[in-house]
């Protein structure tokens, strides 16, 4: 076994590594600059903290997520691994203690907020010591074109350039358009790097977007068929987070809250209280977006819809990070559309940017919130819908996504599409979807007769079709490129040149329509959890590490996995040899907790044996 495999085995209990991680982690130890791209839960950290183990000198990982290192230090320290971080949660003395002890070459990885780079005494000690490595996490972070953009990481080139020896270069992130990464490779200044990316696709997901009337009551049964589960609800306000919360809490839920309007203090309680399980279901708004590492999540439900295929991405992407089947359910609304315009509109300016840039950066929000939207709406394959935002092709059908479980029928709108093109043109291209669609209806609204739009040939000709089928309609003439929304304050819809071979019955326009749904037991997401045929053994591996993990005052999943203990359910290891076997079990954890889980283990076989 290589030295590579060895820690991998040993710190982290893995004997392979998930794709795209070997290869990262060869360059980096070849001494290459890096720039990995891999989705929420393939695994970005061993990418770095397997040559941190290698290198002669610390590793330093940027991140702009304060919870998230904390639960990274925390995972380091019990696989073994000597590790601290530096960030706002602690107080001046903490702080200072801190930097003696990386004076005094006492840990091997340290992870730093973006703003603390600029912070003089951060920097005078590292330019006492030996930093092999920088790792940049979520660096689409540093791309204004990005959506998370920080000015703290802009600062990170200079602080790398005042250091006496340039360190290794290495920035990771889930989510990058071809813009941000071209971003990420020129304001970091990676040097001639080894670029990655693994593929945006989770197949342990299920991914559904569901329309419903009521979705409150929607909400509620999710919740209730999932009571045994953890998961995360994301709202678009704080008030609709806070309405979620206590309507749970009404309901025996075991639910707390999350957003920018809490104090400090309060965000750090629940949020704890989540991690540690103390309570299943966690209410938030994107304030909440980035920094869990919590692996046993087993759902994601967004009660409004995000402004950004990217947020939507991430958000979702809290779920299964420990590799379990897992569900990320949307509920849409068209009101959410709307909701996030206006937070687009009214989102405060960037003040590092020009006029012209913070409005080159309004219509990009725009643009994405329209694909946001298409995604909500789209019939096809939802999957595959993200994969190609993402500049990635897949099948057009996945088979686990609410989609490609609902039968459809392809109906020729070629007629109704000529009509909306028609209307459209004979408007003068100079009104927004709900004048054109009272237009087509033919309502008796003063605006139409103010502008003489009664008068057109147009008026009335759909007047026997529905506003949410014209709605539809609207949304699939612009996602097939046929139109387009200007987005001025004053949205205004406009056809394009592709609309021509269409009016003139040159081309066809089909819209697949939903017939009828598969039945429930074929559509009904099952978890890895269920797949376990001994649940009585797998409930007492819960209770152990329920109870190991109280006693030392740390999260369940830190102890182990869901799938870990999955995995020791199925494979019943009654030695230590065999107990390395298990995923995610390395010598530490042996060390510490292999005794205990075999003894269980053990027991429940001579009782099923006896009995």
């Amino acid at each position: 076994m290589d030295e590579k495999h060895r820690i991998l085995k040993d710190y982290f209990g893995h004997t392979d590594f998930r794709p795209g991680q070997q290869a990262i982690v060869d360059e980096l130890i070849a001494g290459r600059d890096v720039l990995g791209i891999m989705p929420t839960g393939a695994g970005k950290s061993i990418c770095y903290q397997v040559p941190a183990m290698l290198f002669d000198g610390i590793t330093l990982v940027i991140s702009p997520l304060i919870s998230l290192m904390k639960d990274q230090v925390t995972s380091l320290i019990q696989s073994g691994i000597r590790a601290a971080y530096l960030n706002s949660s602690l107080s001046l003395s903490q702080y200072g203690r801190v930097l003696d002890n990386i004076r005094a070459g006492k840990y091997k990885i340290i992870y730093v907020a973006p703003e603390r780079l600029t912070a003089e005494s951060f920097l005078a000690v590292c330019r006492q010591i030996n930093i092999s490595l920088v790792a940049v996490d979520e660096a689409h972070c540093v791309s204004q074109w990005g959506q998370d953009f920080r000015p703290g990481y802009l600062k990170i080139p200079d602080f790398i350039a005042a250091l006496p020896r340039r360190p290794i270069t290495a920035a990771f992130t889930a989510t990058a358009t071809e813009g941000v990464r071209e971003d990420i490779l020129r304001l970091l200044r990676l040097q001639q790097p080894f670029t990655l990316t693994t593929g945006f696709d989770r197949p342990n997901l299920f991914f559904s977007v569901e329309r419903p009337s009521d979705k409150i009551l929607r909400l509620l049964e999710l919740i209730s068929e999932r009571r045994d589960r953890t998961g995360i609800i994301y709202c678009s306000t704080r008030k609709n987070v806070e309405e979620i919360c206590q309507l749970l809490c009404d309901n025996q839920i075991a639910a707390t809250r999350y957003h920018a309007g809490l104090s400090e203090e309060e965000r750090r309680q629940n949020q704890e209280d989540f991690v540690y399980d103390k309570k299943t279901v966690m209410v938030a708004t994107n304030a909440f977006g980035m920094g869990i590492d919590k692996s046993n999540v087993s759902y994601v439900i967004h009660y409004n819809m995000p402004k950004n295929i990217e947020s939507y991405y991430q958000e979702a992407g809290r779920a299964g990070r420990d590799g379990s089947e897992a569900e990320c359910i949307l509920l849409y609304s068209p009101l959410d559309v709307r909701t996030n315009q206006f937070l687009i509109d009214n989102s405060d300016p960037n003040p590092e940017l020009d006029d012209a840039a913070r409005i080159a950066v309004h219509q990009q929000e725009c643009e994405r919130l329209k694909y946001m939207t298409f995604y909500c709406t789209t019939n096809d394959c939802l999957r595959n819908y993200m994969l190609k935002y993402f500049g990635e092709k897949e099948k057009s059908y996945c088979g686990k996504c609410s989609n490609c479980l609902t039968r459809y029928e392809t109906t020729d709108a070629t007629i109704e599409a000529q009509k909306i093109l028609s209307c459209i043109i004979r408007c003068g291209q100079r009104f927004g979807r709900s004048t054109i669609i009272q237009t087509l209806r033919g309502t008796r609204e003063n605006k139409l007769h103010q502008y003489g739009l009664d008068n057109l040939t147009t008026y009335g000709i759909m007047r026997d079709t529905s506003v949410k089928q014209l709605r539809y309609l609207f949304l699939c003439l612009e996602e097939k490129g046929y139109i387009y929304t200007t987005t001025s304050d004053y949205p205004v819809v406009k056809v394009t040149a592709a609309c021509r071979e269409l009016l003139k019955g040159n081309a066809k326009f089909t819209v697949r329509i939903p017939k009828e749904q598969l039945p429930a037991k074929t559509r009904k997401h099952t978890a890895d959890i269920d797949s376990v045929t001994d649940k009585e053994l797998l409930e007492k591996l819960r209770v152990l590490r329920r109870t190991l993990a109280d006693q030392a005052n740390l999260p369940v999943y830190v102890i182990f996995s869901n799938a870990a203990l999955i995995d020791m359910c199925r494979k019943c290891p009654t030695t230590e040899s065999q107990f390395l076997e298990i995923s995610g079990v390395g010598r530490r954890k042996l060390e510490q907790y292999g005794s205990a889980f075999l003894s269980v283990i053990k027991n429940h076989l001579d009782s099923k044996g006896g009995s």
